[in-house]
C-alpha cells in the first residue's frame, strides 16, 4: 500500500520560514508530476506549486518569489521551501503526486496534510 508521507509543518511567526517534505512509503517505480496544494478553513483546495519529472515548476501568483518547490529524484522526495511567510499562508498543506506503481499502473495520490500556521 503506497502512501504519501508529509512532514515539516508547524507554527511560525510572520516573516519566518518552514520546509515541507513529501515522500512515498512503499515500493514504486517512479514519480511523475508532483505538487503542493493548500486549503484554508472554509476555502477550496488550491494549487501552491508543482514540479514535473524534468524539473519544470509552476507557482501560484501569491507565493511567487517566496516559495521554492524542488525534488530529489534519488530520494523520491519533494520539498517546499517557504520563506517570508505571511498569516494568509496559514492552511493545511497537501502533497500530491502521480505515482507509477511496480505493477505499471499510474495513480494519483494525496498526502494526509500538514498544518502550517503563521502568526502575525
Amino acid at each position: 500500500q503506497v502512501q504519501l508521507v508529509e512532514s515539516g509543518g508547524g507554527l511560525v511567526q510572520a516573516g519566518g520560514s518552514l520546509r515541507l517534505s513529501c515522500a512515498p512509503s512503499g515500493s514504486i517505480l517512479s514519480l511523475n508530476v508532483m505538487g503542493w496544494y493548500r486549503q484554508a478553513p472554509g476555502k477550496q483546495r488550491d494549487l501552491v506549486a508543482s514540479i514535473t519529472r524534468g524539473g519544470a515548476t509552476n507557482y501560484a501568483d501569491s507565493v511567487k518569489g517566496r516559495f521554492i518547490i524542488s525534488r530529489d529524484s534519488a530520494k523520491n522526495t519533494m520539498y517546499l521551501q517557504m520563506d517570508s511567510l505571511k498569516p494568509e499562508d496559514t492552511a493545511v498543506y497537501y502533497c500530491n503526486a502521480e505515482v507509477r506503481l511496480t505493477s505499471g499502473r499510474l495513480l494519483t495520490y494525496w498526502g494526509q496534510g500538514t498544518q502550517v500556521t503563521v502568526s502575525p
